[in-house]
C-alpha cells in the first residue's frame, strides 16, 4: 500500500498518527543499514543492536527529523552515532580483560568467508584490517567500496563534504593495502 510513497510521504503519514507506516521505513533500510552496520562493528548481533537502537530512536524522535525527503542520511547519522558508541564501549569492555591472540584467531568467524580468496584466513584479516581504520575512514571506505555508493550520494548520506570523503577513502586503501601487504610479507 505505502511502497510507492517517497520517505517523506511515509514521515508525514507517520507524524499524522499511522504507526503502521514505519515499519515500511523500516524494510526500506534495514538491509542496506545493516550491512553497513555489520562492517563498522564486526559482527551481526552487534550490528542488529545498533540498527533496532537506531530505528528505536527515529523513530521517537521524528518530529525532528527536518528534512523528511531525506529521511535516510538523518537514519543514517543516527545508526553511525550508534555504532561508534558501540565501538567505544567495546573498547573500554575489551581495555580491561587480556587479550589471547591465540585463542581470538583459531575462535569461529560470525560469517562465512566473503572474499572469495583461498586463504581462510585472509577474510580475517581484511576484518582486523578494516578495524584498525579510524571510524570515519573505516566509514567512507565502506559506503564507498561495499556499498558502491557515489560520492555525492555519500556527501548526502553523511553531511561530509566530497572532497573530505575523497581522502577518508583514498587514506583508508592506502592503510589498508599497508597492512595486507605487511601480512602478506610475513607469511
Amino acid at each position: 500500500m505505502y511502497s510507492t510513497l517517497s520517505d517523506e510521504a511515509v514521515v508525514r503519514r507517520v507524524l499524522a498518527g499511522d504507526d503502521e507506516a514505519y515499519a515500511l521505513l523500516v524494510a526500506r533500510y534495514r538491509v542496506r543499514f545493516t550491512r553497513y552496520a555489520v562492517h563498522m562493528l564486526g559482527n551481526r548481533e552487534d550490528a542488529e543492536e545498533a540498527l533496532q537502537d537506531a530505528f528505536v530512536r527515529a523513530w521517537r524522535s521524528l518530529r525532528r527529523c527536518r528534512d523528511p525527503e531525506h529521511f535516510d542520511a538523518w537514519l543514517f547519522r543516527i545508526l553511525a552515532n550508534r555504532c561508534r558508541t558501540r565501538m567505544a564501549r567495546r573498547k573500554r569492555y575489551e581495555a580491561t580483560f587480556v587479550q589471547d591472540v591465540r585463542a581470538l584467531s583459531s575462535a569461529p568467524a560470525d560469517r562465512p568467508p566473503t572474499s572469495g580468496h583461498e586463504d581462510p584466513g585472509y577474510d580475517l584479516a581484511i576484518d582486523r584490517a578494516l578495524a584498525s581504520l579510524d571510524p570515519d575512514q573505516r566509514e567512507a571506505f565502506l559506503l564507498k567500496y561495499v556499498d558502491q555508493m557515489s560520492y555525492e550520494a555519500m556527501a548526502t548520506l553523511t553531511g561530509v563534504g566530497v572532497s573530505a570523503l575523497k581522502m577518508r577513502v583514498k587514506r583508508a586503501a592506502d592503510r589498508l593495502r599497508g597492512l595486507l601487504e605487511e601480512r602478506a610479507h610475513v607469511e
